[in-house]
This record gives structure tokens, C-alpha cells and sequence, in this order.
């Protein structure tokens, strides 16, 4: 009998609405630190879970880790459904359910080239940064590989198979002279291509030289300043200040997010849209073509003509708001249960010239990428990977230690241009939330801000 099957006899007793997922999980790591090689990590991930909520009952969720269990989980997920009475009743937004196989579609699938090959790429990119800076004493390459197969039946008849590959090259420099130490870093994501890992030679010469040119870059003054933020910052600044307040199990369960995220709130300049897209483009690393409850992923806009008109939903918390499911219930593995997720979130292409942005600007920054940030709420802190002043309208010198602060609605309400340069990142970073990671994308064109506070000394 094969998995289907077997997972769909093991279906047909549930009493209720019940979910049956399972998943096989294949993963490699590979690491070079300073040209040796330092871990090489195999590992298979197997298990499932099921999720039953009878009438007027809450969630029951047990998890299995051999297809033999899935029995002793339906009766463990039934009796702790049973044993939950909710505050309020629990009502699932209603979909068609799905029937449907996702396959990979990588041009040049990583499975087909050894392990040899792979440590070769990692070497190849620790040579080509051997003489760049004497400054740069320490060289960290990973390259991480998943292929995972994901299997969702429900009692509602849908019945989803989902193939997934994920491939990242992780590019880490630190240099060190006698004052400081200073890191930079990229990573470079594709779904499931190794050819396309190895076209990154440009890009990683670039992050090795970034690290030696941060030593001599001046700390920034500390200001207000208009901010020109690049397609990177910009996209992580909409994901982490805007993004998961959109998320609508965090609306929902807190009072005062509520009264934030009212639709029909004026955000922003008419020229701000921002959408959550998980169907858009098949190689992107947020894309999932059908969330983990079975929705479909879809172009969910946020901010339209810059007033707040969306957000993103699960099931449960759309039937609880009344509105439509998103697809955006997204678990990390079979381990966990869904819960609401960004895929891949991002700022549109604007009416004004890229190429232009920096005019007009008498002194002000330049902020490059993001090495972190933290938000609370409306309030945001987020540390640029570097950035440059900006006199008279020029990009002049480097600086560093550029961290980026402020309230997110007055920061969206002071947004002067956006540019016409759209781009989504190709980064491999994920997205952390209630212990869960998530796989997503950011996409942006370069930003105008004005007014904002760059702290630094």
C-alpha cells in the first residue's frame, strides 16, 4: 500500500473535520570554514501529524513519526479535541477542497551532482576570495540542500501532494584589524537548481571586499535624516515592521493591534502598495502554490493607494473575522500546527525614477541590506548591513554601524518616493514566529524616507 493510501484509510473513521499531513524530509549540509571543511550533516526527517476539531470542541493535534502510528494519533487527537470547550466556538472559513500533485521543476536538479561536487563549489569560492584583503581572516561557506515531500488529506476530500527543493549558498567574511572587527554576509537561494549556485562569483568577491572596506568606514552620526533605503532593506523593513502585523492571528488576539490595523487606516503617500503573494514566481523561495490547509496562495494586497485593506488569514481566524481565507496557514514541519504566515511580502514598483531617488538630498544615508532589526508592535529597530552618506544628491562615503529607528506609521506616512525598480531578494533567510520558521521572500524597489532617526554616535 502505498503512502496515499494508507493515509487515506487511516482518514476515513475520523468523526468531525480532521486534517491527516505527513511529510519526508531529505536535507545536506556542507561547511567550509577558512578552507576546511568542518561539517557535512545528512539527515532525514520523517513523521506526520493529524489535527481533529469536533463539534464545539477545540483542537486535537498528535503527531507520529512511522506511518504505523497514525492510528494511535487519530485517537490521541480525537480524545484531546473532546477534553477542549473553547471560550467561543470555533468556525472554519469554507473552501473547495483540492486534489492536485505540485512536482519540482529545477532546471538542473542538485541531486544529480555528488557530494564532491558540491564541496568543489564551496572551495572554488573560498579560492577566488584568497588574496582580496589580508585584513579578512576568517571564510565560512555553506552550501544546504531540502527536498521535501509533503502529503495534506482532509475530511472535506481534499487530497494535496507537494514536491519541494531548496537549495542556499551562505557566504560569511570577517575582518579584523587592530580597532574592530566587522562581518558581512549573503546568502543566495534557488529552488532545487545547483547551476545556478555557481554563477555567483561577482556577488561573493563583492561580500569578502565588504567586510575589509567596513573596517576604515567612519561610525555614522546619529540624526535625523532623509533615508534611502536599497530593494533589500526596504523589503525586510516591510516584512518585519508591516508584515506581521498583517498577520491576522496576531490582529485577532490583541486589542491593541486591532485598533492599529483597522481597514480603511490611512498608512501611507496614495503611491504605497504593498501585497503578500504566495503564487507569484516559482522559483522564489516564499512561493507555495497551496498553503498547508490546502488554500491556494494568492496575491493578497495590504495597503492599496496607500490605505490599509487587507490581511492574512488561516481558516480559523478568516471565519472568525468573517472574511476570506488568504493561504497563508503555513507550518514549519509535520511537527507543528499551522498558523498564519507571510509568503512572499513586498512593496511595488513606484511612479519615480530610480535612477533619480537620491536627488534633492542635501546630506542624508544610503542603508544597504539588513544585518537585523527587531520590532515591537509599531516600533521598529533594524541594523543596515552598511550604508553610504549621501551629499548633494551623490552617494559619497561608507559608513557603518547604521541602525535604522522609528514608529512604522509615521515612517510609512513620511515615504517621499518609491522607485520604479522593483526586485524580489534571492536571499535563503527565514522567518521566525511562535517557534515556527517559514521559508519566504521580500521584494522591494528602492525607498525615500524622509525624517528618519539613524542612531550612531
Amino acid at each position: 500500500m502505498n503512502v496515499m493510501d494508507r493515509l487515506n484509510d487511516a482518514l476515513k473513521p475520523i468523526k468531525g473535520y480532521g486534517e491527516i499531513r505527513f511529510g519526508i524530509n531529505k536535507s545536506l549540509i556542507l561547511k567550509l570554514h577558512n578552507g576546511k571543511s568542518e561539517m557535512v550533516n545528512n539527515n532525514d526527517l520523517v513523521g506526520g501529524n493529524v489535527r481533529i476539531l469536533l463539534p464545539n470542541r477545540g483542537w486535537g493535534f498528535a503527531v507520529f513519526n512511522r506511518i504505523e502510528d497514525i492510528d494511535r494519533a487519530i485517537k490521541d487527537a480525537t480524545d484531546a479535541s473532546l477534553a477542549i470547550i473553547p471560550d467561543e466556538k470555533i468556525e472554519l472559513a469554507k473552501i473547495e477542497p483540492v486534489v492536485a500533485e505540485i512536482k519540482i521543476s529545477a532546471d538542473d536538479d542538485a541531486r544529480n551532482h555528488s557530494l564532491q561536487e558540491k564541496y568543489e563549489l564551496l572551495r572554488k569560492y573560498d579560492e577566488l576570495t584568497a588574496d582580496i584583503d589580508s585584513r579578512i581572516g576568517e571564510k565560512i561557506f555553506m552550501f544546504t540542500q531540502e527536498f521535501i515531500d509533503r502529503y495534506l488529506l482532509t475530511t472535506e476530500g481534499t487530497r494535496l501532494i507537494r514536491h519541494r527543493a531548496d537549495c542556499v549558498l551562505r557566504s560569511t567574511f570577517r575582518a579584523k584589524d587592530a580597532n574592530s572587527v566587522q562581518n558581512a554576509f549573503k546568502s543566495f537561494a534557488t529552488r532545487g537548481s545547483f547551476d545556478e549556485l555557481t554563477k555567483k562569483d561577482d556577488a561573493i568577491i563583492d561580500v569578502a571586499r565588504k567586510s575589509a572596506e567596513l573596517l576604515d568606514a567612519r561610525t555614522v552620526k546619529g540624526n535625523a535624516y532623509t533615508v534611502v533605503l536599497n530593494p533589500g532593506l526596504a523589503g525586510v523593513f516591510i516584512h518585519e515592521a508591516f508584515g506581521h502585523l498583517s498577520e491576522s492571528d496576531f490582529v485577532e488576539s490583541n486589542p491593541q493591534a486591532q485598533k492599529m490595523m483597522t481597514l480603511g487606516r490611512k498608512f501611507g503617500p496614495e503611491f504605497l502598495n504593498v501585497f503578500d503573494d504566495g503564487s507569484v514566481v516559482p522559483e522564489l523561495r516564499g512561493t507555495i502554490n497551496y498553503d498547508d490547509e490546502g488554500v491556494p496562495a494568492e496575491r493578497t494586497s495590504l495597503i492599496r493607494d496607500g490605505v490599509l485593506v487587507g490581511r492574512l488569514h488561516s481558516r480559523q481566524t478568516a471565519g472568525k473575522m468573517g472574511e476570506k481565507p488568504t493561504g497563508n496557514a503555513r507550518a514549519q514541519d509535520f511537527r507543528y500546527a499551522p498558523i498564519v504566515r507571510m509568503t512572499g511580502t513586498a512593496i511595488e514598483k513606484g511612479p519615480h525614477p530610480a535612477a533619480q531617488i537620491f536627488d534633492g538630498i542635501k546630506e542624508g544615508i544610503y542603508a544597504v541590506d539588513a544585518y537585523g532589526g527587531e520590532t515591537e508592535l509599531e516600533n521598529f529597530s533594524f541594523s543596515a548591513g552598511y550604508g553610504y552618506m549621501i551629499r548633494n544628491g551623490k552617494i559619497a562615503e561608507m559608513v557603518k554601524d547604521v541602525v535604522l529607528q522609528g514608529n512604522l506609521f509615521e515612517t510609512l506616512a513620511n515615504i517621499e518616493q518609491i522607485g520604479d525598480d522593483f526586485k524580489w531578494d534571492s536571499g535563503g533567510g527565514y522567518c521566525g514566529k511562535d517557534g515556527q520558521r517559514a521559508k519566504t521572500s521580500e521584494g522591494s524597489p528602492h525607498i525615500r524616507i524622509k525624517n528618519v532617526i539613524i542612531a550612531g554616535k
